[in-house]
């Protein structure tokens, strides 16, 4: 496991009855990073709640300064092997993040999310009491 704490005011809260597998980093700057209870992480994920700047011409990403966002895990997610959740994403109860996925966004309750860039795929329904295809436009 590999965890970054750049600065002081830097946060990752891992909640309860976690699993997280191996080779996991995760990178924290100035705002919160929150992994819910229940949560299980594969292998080879990463997760991170700031991105370098990029936008000033003739100068490295790495002497940009760097842009945070509250980034949260949402109680009992699945994390798949090799997924990447980008700064700024929210994931909602009991979410599936498919292997290999690129995630970045806000997704609600109950979503199976897939692919790069990654999209909601199924949602369980309440009403109907089963995991239905979601169709994207």
């Amino acid at each position: 496991m590999r965890i970054e704490l750049p600065s002081k005011d830097s946060l990752i809260s891992i909640k309860d009855n976690v699993s997280i597998g191996q080779n996991f980093h995760a990178v924290s700057y100035k705002k919160n990073l929150v992994i819910s209870s229940g949560v299980v992480i594969s292998a080879n994920v990463f997760i991170s709640n700031v991105n370098h700047n990029y936008k000033k011409l003739g100068i490295s990403a790495l002497k940009q300064e760097l842009i945070s966002r509250d980034t949260k895990i949402g109680e009992n997610c699945f994390i798949g092997y090799g997924a990447v959740i980008l700064p700024g994403t929210h994931l909602g109860k009991q979410c599936i993040v498919s292997a290999n996925a690129v995630v970045h966004g806000t997704f609600d309750d109950y979503s199976v999310i897939a692919g790069v860039p990654a999209r909601t795929i199924k949602k369980y329904d309440k009403e109907t009491k089963k995991w239905r295809k979601v169709e994207n436009v």
